[in-house]
Order: C-alpha cells, then structure tokens, then sequence
C-alpha cells in the first residue's frame, strides 16, 4: 500500500504517517486529536529574531492548522495569526488570516466553484476588498512567517511521492514534485515545486540527529527543510534572507 492512500484519507497526519510507516491502521486513531504542537524559532543573523508557536488538529472533519507569528524586534514588531482548515481530502474549506501589528488587516480565503476568493479588510467599517484566484480547492497555503504550513507541504509531498519499503518510507532522490500554492499575505500566487536530497547528520541544539532534507524551490527563492523520522519539521534555511530557523 502507498503510504500516499493513508495520508491523503488522514489530511496529511503526521501521526497516521507514522502509523502507515508501522503498519497500523488508520482506524485505530481517534478523532480529534493533535498531530503535531510547538514553536519555532526564527533567527537572523545568529539572534532569534521571532517565534512562531503552532497546532496541528485532526477532526473527524478535516484538520485545522492554527499559528501565532510574533516578533520584538525594534521597530520590526510583528503580530499576526492564522488558522487553515481542510477537508478530510486535504482541500482548502477556509483560510483566516489576521495581522494586529505594525497594521491592521484581516484576510479570508474560500473556495468558489474553481476559484478561491480572498477577502481582504484594512477598515471593519469597510466593504472588504475580493480578490478571485484561479485556482483548485487543493491549493497549498504558503503564507509569509508561517513556517508550519511548509511542514503541511511536506506531508503533502510525502503522501504523493513517496512509497512504504519493508516498514520504512522512501523518497525518490532529487525528483522534484510540483504544486499550486497561494500566499494570501501575499496576495500572490505560483508554483513551488520539491525534491527529496536525502538524509544527513546536524547538530541541533548541540544534538546530532539524522534527518532527511528537502529543497522547497520557487521564483521567490529557495529553501532547505529537514524532517525528523516522526515527520516532523525540525530545521529551514533560507540563504537569500540569512535566515534559520529551528523547533525549539
């Protein structure tokens, strides 16, 4: 059985890719529980520069993925949070996005027939502002600071590239998988593509772990991920901002 079948029935979850990985089955996992909770931290230049704490929720009706994105630093003080919620397929049901500092914003994504439509609001007063996207209900969400939405785009690789060999996941090396993305901060679409680099050995937090590494590549630039065995993102760099950043 591809390990894709699970997933894809799971809503990306990492703990039912990890039971796929041991050969449980799926309806052995009870509804409503979290799949993956924590924070990274966000540093430039070798100083923590911002947090982002982080839920992963697996319902009977799909998951909902919730963030905070916060940052202290002098003027580039930063608040905003976002929650996703998917279907049990994975597809887009609503995306909520809202930023209290330095402004004011609130943005909300739907699906439409074959669009999705963001609403943006600067002024509750206001009629928000729609902006339509030609693009499916199974469109990823990659908005800025939010770094578990690239775990999500991982589970999401995983489950379409990926097969069980005798019990353990396998990636085929440097193949690179596209996918339609939507940056609603952004306001922005394209497509991103990633590729499985294999495993390697860092330390991190003065452990030295085995993980595998994939390269998340776009026209907005390229970024570096690494993966633990229970799937869980543990390590991005950007080069092109001089920027790590790491579970805590």
């Amino acid at each position: 059985m591809k390990v894709g079948t699970t997933l894809v029935l799971a809503v990306l979850s990492l703990l039912l890719i990890s039971a796929a990985a041991r050969g449980k089955d799926k309806e052995t996992q009870p509804a409503g529980q979290g799949v993956d909770s924590g924070s990274f931290g966000v540093f430039m230049g070798g100083q923590r520069a911002a947090t982002e704490t982080f839920s992963i929720l697996q319902k009977n009706a799909g998951s909902v993925i919730t963030s905070e994105f916060k940052s202290e630093q002098g003027m580039n003080r930063a608040l905003q949070s976002a929650e996703l919620q998917l279907t049990p397929t994975g597809e887009i049901v609503k995306y909520e996005w809202k930023e209290t500092l330095p402004e004011k914003v609130e943005a909300v994504v739907l699906p439409n027939d074959e669009f999705l439509i963001e609403r943006t609001t600067t002024n509750p007063s206001d009629k928000p502002a729609e902006q339509p996207f030609l693009l499916p209900a199974s469109t990823s969400i990659l908005d800025d600071y939010s770094f578990v939405q690239r775990e999500v785009l991982l589970w999401k690789y995983l489950a379409m590239s990926c097969r069980q060999d005798k019990g353990v996941l396998a990636c085929p090396l440097k193949q690179r998988t596209q996918f339609g993305t939507l940056n609603p901060h952004g306001r922005t679409s394209m497509p991103v593509s990633v590729e499985f680099s294999g495993r390697e050995s860092l330390t991190i937090r003065g452990v030295q772990r085995e993980l595998s590494r994939f390269e998340l590549k776009s026209d907005a630039g390229d970024w570096s991920l690494w993966l633990d065995d229970q799937f869980k993102l543990i390590r991005i760099v950007i080069p092109d901002e001089s920027t790590e950043v790491v579970r805590d």
